[in-house]
């Protein structure tokens, strides 16, 4: 079965704002912090007025690990900006006291992947090893698209990204999704929304647990001014 590649640098709701939004937030780029304030407010401001924003923070991989069993995350609900604060500070709180970090009980790629395979197998494809352990085959089955698209997003805000914006488009469960990715000097994050029309669906904040501090001040930065 031949694997299909995902919608990378897809067009996306910034493309309604922006000529050009793989190049607006270019470190050269003379109103660069005005672009970034208006992309924020429009991918974050109703979300989270309307309670459908939720911050994600992913943890467990390290040094280049990249097994799915490993990547760990927890959720926050945010409706005002001073909500990421506390989240900041039970992070903090974990590493001062040499804790584990927040984590939710369902995983982000382990279970789905596990679901995705069983599934496959029960229609009678054939998922060898090479399959299971290479994200770059999972397309090769049902809902394998979209894990491998959300493995690479996880991977390049764990490790970083040289490109300083880039949107994917992909199908999940609950529908079809963007996943804006920012890769800033200040810091890196991304943003999965509905399709533009879509303002029903949840909204969550990606961000990798290192980059949390930086990331609230960001945000305090750019939805303050």
């Amino acid at each position: 079965m031949p694997y299909t590649e995902a919608k990378e640098h897809a067009p996306g709701r910034l493309h309604a704002i922006f000529t050009d939004p793989y190049s607006a937030f270019d470190n050269e780029v003379v109103e660069r912090r005005l672009h970034l304030r208006v992309a924020l407010q429009a991918l974050l401001d109703k979300p989270s007025r309307e309670g459908r924003l939720v911050l994600r923070v992913l943890h467990g991989w390290a040094n280049g690990e990249a097994d799915p069993q490993s990547l760990g995350h927890s959720d926050h609900p945010l409706s005002q900006r001073g909500d990421l604060l506390p989240v900041v500070a039970r992070y903090q709180a974990a590493i001062d006291e040499q804790q584990a970090p927040p984590r939710e009980a369902q995983t982000l790629l382990a279970e789905p992947l596990a679901e995705a395979i069983a599934a496959a197998e029960a229609r009678g494809q054939t998922i060898d090893t090479e399959t299971r352990s290479n994200p770059a085959h999972w397309p090769s089955f049902e809902r394998g698209l979209g894990l491998y698209t959300f493995f690479k997003v996880y991977h390049r805000l764990t490790y970083g990204e040289d490109e300083s914006y880039r949107v994917a488009r992909c199908e999940t469960p609950e529908g079809p999704r963007e996943i804006h990715e920012f890769h800033l000097e200040e810091c890196e994050f991304g943003v999965v929304t509905g399709l533009e029309g879509d303002d029903r669906a949840r909204v969550i904040l990606l961000v990798h647990a290192g980059a949390l501090p930086p990331l609230a001040a960001f945000v305090e930065t750019m939805l303050g001014e």
